[in-house]
């Protein structure tokens, strides 16, 4: 199933593809669906190749009006072309099957009324699994659709949806029609798409710069369209519209624009041209934290962006998708901020994507956000937080670096050049040297092509009169990662007012580079309650604070007036607690005290987060019971304190759902369940009763019975994942076994119910429940990782893992296997390394926690 980026090259040195036509029949059952792919292409005369195609039964493969055997030239995920012509046409008429992992041609039956939706995921390398194609991103054409559907379905795809003509029923005697879309531009073929089944839309418009009107849509199945907020999607949608045409200096490059929520996803969207397929969770049946509101924004400008980065412009390889993943994150925070109303975005992006990125950054597989891609597999572990979050973290910091205006006049260059063609990082480079008139290259190497996040403190000097006589900024890196970098940041100075409010009196803007960084410019000045390296968060890296900082922040964090400083001093805090340099008690107490005056929806929802990371494996071991005990009943209290109905009440009560364990706290959750115990404001729905469910499930109050009448409510799809994780939670012997045969040894839950199966298995107050467990993990992981798809795999490898087994035990028996592991297996390797890290850190923390 691999690609090697050596077979990719040789590809595209060897052919120029002009255009698919693909036939889908998808009227075939619920097993396969009828494909048959012509494709029309150059090549070298005389050479071989072979194109992409997972299928189930290939019937014929026909090159240039050459039959040739299936049985030779086919594997069931290539076929082979030998003695190519100059110019070449290719059919390929095939079975292929359906999916249920979130890849391909994924297969869901709604549980609410027995209807069938379809939707296709192809990032990386899974076009291949709905029709024949040179499965690579440089290799673009044109794609045109033939769709043979039940004739009460919508088809939709990156083309705009034509009538559709009835045909003849098929062999169930349903009605049948045939969608025949019009070709697209060239594309590759990861963004290529397919829709189908008895979605329900919204429709609207939008003008574009160039004066076309785009037709909009946005897409749910009917189930959830009671609960589509279109109007919401549609003002974010005009918005992004607005703020990338005027920054890109660039129409809108498809003729329309659909989004659609879908079941069972993967990930939190996809950048299909003209045809976004988003995560249906986004689709919210009752209140959620606004967080989740803000974050829905952001994917929604995200891959919006992605429009003209990635699919007007694409990667030739996949070793620049962290171009493609950071440019799209970076852009949509900042139209965020100046073009909608979710104008704190830098704050959320400062707790959520940095903090990712920090962490992904500071794990023994690290690599440069200019990573090596080798093959395919090497793409599929590397969408992490160093593609996403320090990608665009650092393009922040280039854009501090050249100047905003300067980068947009070199992404405006960028688009013009290069429009429907595939580039590397040296074309952006490139532009984004000319615009600015700066030399990017030492830049590129120090930020590009070299691992770790550097950490940044300050030395001053002060003197009797509290005025400070000298200041400079140490820079300094581990070992492993020694490099030292240069950084654009600003220097913040604070004061506490007679009204207790922490207050920035003094910015300074400069540029650090080395070892040490001298500040005149702050000589002379007056000692500060609180000095915040990198305030403003420009640049990436981590910050420490000085000793009377320290004291400050930690005395009146809560005292901040703006919301951003308050969040660079929580990461701090978080990052010293991890680090194992402040004890992990003493973290809890800091959040527990300070997050009731939390402004910023995001921040807490981390912060809880957060929290449950701490309690769960930082907090030293004669400590955690008592510890997490104390944490839920402060959550409690604060719940019952901020203001009914707000935000953070909610969200202290789904934090405090998930702590819960003594029998007064399963009480108080059983209560909030029934009726019989209420909070001002609070509304328990349908997805907050599940929650509670679950919480009681763990606390062993509850048992199946309960789980099925709960399921009978609300025999949803969102139903049906909180029962499989209620059911997985159970806290027997035997709910534990049952479980793991479900999840490993018969492997035939789709992704969604898998996902929600590991999160229940191991989520326990008891972790001796997890302990038989430990030896069957490891003996179970290579076959797994050789018998699932990449998504399946993931799960099991990364989920299942004994983390919660915090012991010198299970890193030693993580050596063993990784000591036993193919050189081959690099992906395991390295999700294997991650999870051993985990544990590795947290018996550090727990060591300082003292």
């Amino acid at each position: 199933m691999n690609l090697t980026r050596t077979e990719a090259r040789e590809r595209a040195d060897l052919i120029a593809v002009d255009s698919y036509d693909v036939s889908l029949d998808l009227t075939r059952g619920e097993n396969v669906f009828g494909a048959t792919t012509t494709v029309r292409f150059s090549a070298a005369p005389g050479s071989s190749t072979f194109i992409d195609a997972v299928t189930e039964t290939v019937h014929s493969v026909t090159l240039n009006g050459r039959e040739l055997d299936p049985a030779e030239v086919s594997d069931g995920i290539r076929i082979q072309l030998p003695d190519l012509a100059a110019q070449n046409e290719l059919t390929v008429v095939a079975d292929t099957p359906y999916m249920n992992t979130g890849e391909g041609l994924h297969r869901f039956v709604d549980p609410v009324d027995g209807e069938v939706y379809l939707y296709t995921q192809f990032e990386v390398p899974d076009a291949r699994r709905m029709f024949a194609v040179f499965e690579q991103p440089d290799l673009k054409a044109t794609f045109t659709f033939r769709v043979t559907a039940p004739s009460h379905w919508d088809v939709v795809s990156n083309s705009p949806t034509p009538v559709p003509v009835q045909t003849s029923p098929g062999a169930d005697g349903g009605a049948r029609s045939v969608w025949e879309f019009p070709p697209t531009p060239r594309l590759s073929s990861y963004v290529t798409a397919l829709i189908a089944g008895p979605y329900q839309s919204v429709r609207s418009d939008v003008t574009s710069a160039d004066g076309r009107v785009i037709p909009l849509g946005v897409f749910a199945r009917k189930s959830l369209m009671q609960y589509l907020d279109a109007d919401n999607i549609f003002e974010l949608t005009r918005q992004g519209f607005e703020f990338f045409e005027a920054q890109f200096g660039c129409p809108y490059p498809f003729e329309k624009y659909d989004q659609l929520f879908v079941p069972e996803f993967n990930a939190g969207a996809m950048e299909n041209a003209g045809a976004v397929t988003i995560l249906e969770g986004y689709v919210f049946r009752g209140k959620v934290p606004e967080a989740q509101v803000e974050r829905r924004a952001i994917t929604v400008l995200h891959e919006l962006a992605h429009m003209w980065f990635g699919d007007l412009v694409t990667m030739r390889w996949w070793n620049d998708l962290w171009l493609n993943e950071s440019f799209a994150e970076y852009m949509s925070h900042l139209a965020a901020v100046e073009n909608t109303k979710f104008q704190s975005a830098w704050t959320t992006f400062a707790s959520v994507e940095k903090s990712w990125a920090y962490r992904q950054d500071q794990l023994p597989t690290t690599h440069p956000i200019f990573a090596d891609i080798d093959d395919l597999h090497d793409v599929e572990v590397n969408f992490d937080g160093i593609t996403y979050a320090k990608g665009a973290s650092v393009l922040r910091q280039l854009v501090a670096w050249v100047g905003s205006e300067e980068f947009m006049a070199g992404v405006r260059e960028y688009f013009g050049k290069h429009a429907w063609g595939n580039t590397e990082l040296a074309d952006l480079m490139a532009e984004l040297e000319k615009a600015s008139g700066r030399d990017l290259d030492q830049w590129g190497r120090l930020w590009l092509e070299t691992a770790g996040v550097n950490t940044l403190q300050p030395e001053l000097a002060v003197d009797a009169d509290g005025t400070i006589t000298d200041f400079a900024i140490l820079q300094s890196a581990i070992a492993e990662q020694p490099t030292l970098r240069p950084h654009r940041l600003a220097v913040g100075f604070y004061d506490v007012t007679d009204e207790g409010r922490l207050e920035r009196t003094h910015r300074e803007e400069l540029d650090v580079d080395g070892e040490r960084t001298a500040v005149p410019a702050l000589a002379g000045l007056r000692q500060p309650d609180l000095i915040l390296l990198n305030d403003d968060d420009l640049a990436y890296a981590k910050v420490r604070l000085d000793g009377k900082s320290l004291a400050t922040a930690t005395a009146h964090l809560k005292d901040f007036r703006e919301s951003l400083p308050r969040t660079l001093v929580w990461g701090s805090a978080w990052d010293a607690a991890r680090d194992g340099e402040t004890p992990a008690r003493g973290y809890v107490d800091l959040i527990l005290a300070n997050i009731a005056a939390e402004s910023d929806s995001s921040v807490i929802l981390v912060q809880l987060r957060q929290l449950a990371t701490t309690l769960t494996f930082y907090v030293a071991e004669e400590h955690r019971e008592a510890t997490n005990v104390s944490a839920a009943d402060r959550l409690w209290d604060l719940a019952a304190a901020v203001p009914g109905g707000s935000d953070a009440q909610l969200q202290f009560v789904k934090s405090y759902a998930l702590l819960a364990r003594s029998e007064q706290q399963l009480d108080t959750i059983a209560g909030l369940l029934d009726g019989s115990a209420t909070l001002p404001g609070l509304t328990v729905d349908q997805d907050l009763r599940w929650e509670l469910v679950a919480s009681l499930v763990v606390g062993g109050r509850i048992g199946q019975e309960q789980i099925d009448a709960e399921l009978e409510k609300d025999n949803t799809s969102n139903g049906q994942n909180a029962a499989a994780l209620a059911t997985a939670a159970i806290p027997t012997p035997e709910a534990k076994a049952a479980a793991w045969d479900s999840i490993v040894v018969k492997g035939d839950l789709s992704n969604a119910i898998q996902a929600s199966a590991v999160a229940g298995f191991t989520r326990v107050l008891d972790t001796a429940l997890l302990e038989p467990y430990s030896e069957k993990y490891f003996q179970a992981v290579p076959g797994i990782v050789a018998e699932r798809t990449h998504a399946l795999a993931q799960q099991i490898v990364v989920g299942l893992y004994p983390a919660q087994l915090t012991a010198q035990a299970t890193i030693d028996r993580t050596d063993a296997f990784l000591a036993a592991l193919p050189e081959e297996s690099a992906a395991l390797r390295r999700m294997m390394l991650e999870n051993r890290d985990a544990v590795a850190r947290a018996l550090r923390a727990r060591a300082a926690d003292v």
